[in-house]
């Protein structure tokens, strides 16, 4: 008996399609993905051409070989008639307490400095107590409707916007991010609109969708962020923390977004700013 023949059925063109996809995405031929999978080149024909519906673990080797995002590895075993295999649940869900717990420990050890827990689309869904004292002694942030959105906050002219030194430079970098982090490397169609909100703000560049390097500043392995206060530069810089090997889609799409200061007078200064209320 052949390995195709130990597949169930046929399938429709969805799975075919999607499969087809998420080879095109990745830039694999039919016989690369096959040998990573360890399946026949005919077997992955007849899934793709509908011929037959992949078991199972044979569906689930060929979405890790193609490193498929678990949200769109639902979709992928929903069209192939199988109940999906990861939780969709709500980041705060009663599942997820094992994890919102650390974030919320990495929230409060990272004050006095800002830090906050975003969605895949720059949502942000937890802060510590340092990010509102920090960001609101800029601009008022209540005055901003939720979800609170840090990409907006950086373009729109009404948020922090005027306040960020070199905005141009560090806009630009933002926009390669979501490119770079943009989850299973896929530009979705929500990630598609939040960029072209981005774009409708005055004075944001059409090029920089083209994904051109950013310079980093002489002498420092990172680009700086820079806001204007009191008439001094604060200059800071971030660290991005994801959970690893996350088992639901919520887990592999939260991230926690650090600020810290690039130099000792930054430090010196924010210190003594938070302290003073």
């Amino acid at each position: 008996m052949t390995a195709v023949g130990t597949d169930r059925g046929r399938s429709g063109d969805g799975l075919g399609s999607l499969l087809r996809h998420w080879r095109e995405v990745r830039s694999a031929s039919q016989l690369g993905l096959a040998l990573d999978a360890g399946i026949s080149q005919r077997h992955l024909s007849f899934i793709e051409s509908g011929r037959s519906v992949p078991s199972r673990p044979t569906l689930t080797s060929i979405m890790q070989a193609l490193d498929v995002p678990l949200r769109e590895r639902n979709a992928a075993f929903l069209a192939a008639g199988y109940a999906p295999v990861y939780s969709e649940s709500a980041w705060n869900a009663k599942e997820m307490q094992g994890i919102t717990r650390a974030l919320e420990r990495m929230l409060r050890q990272h004050d006095p400095f800002p830090a906050v827990v975003m969605d895949r689309y720059w949502n942000v869904v937890s802060a510590n107590a340092s990010s509102p004292r920090f960001f609101g002694s800029f601009i008022d942030m209540a005055a901003r409707k939720g979800p609170r959105n840090m990409l907006h906050l950086i373009f729109d002219p009404t948020g922090m916007r005027p306040f960020v030194v070199d905005w141009e430079s560090v806009a630009r970098s933002l926009v390669q991010r979501v490119y770079r982090e943009t989850v299973g490397r896929v530009m979705d169609q929500p990630t598609q609109a939040l960029l072209d909100e981005l774009f409708a703000y005055p004075d944001v560049d059409a090029s920089w969708r083209l994904r051109g390097s950013v310079a980093v500043a002489p002498n420092l392995p990172m680009i700086p962020l820079g806001f204007k206060k009191d008439g001094k530069t604060l200059n800071y810089f971030s660290m991005v923390t994801s959970v690893g090997a996350p088992q639901s889609v919520a887990a592999q799409e939260l991230r926690v977004e650090s600020l810290f200061p690039a130099d000792d007078g930054t430090e010196a200064f924010h210190a003594t700013w938070m302290s003073s209320g």
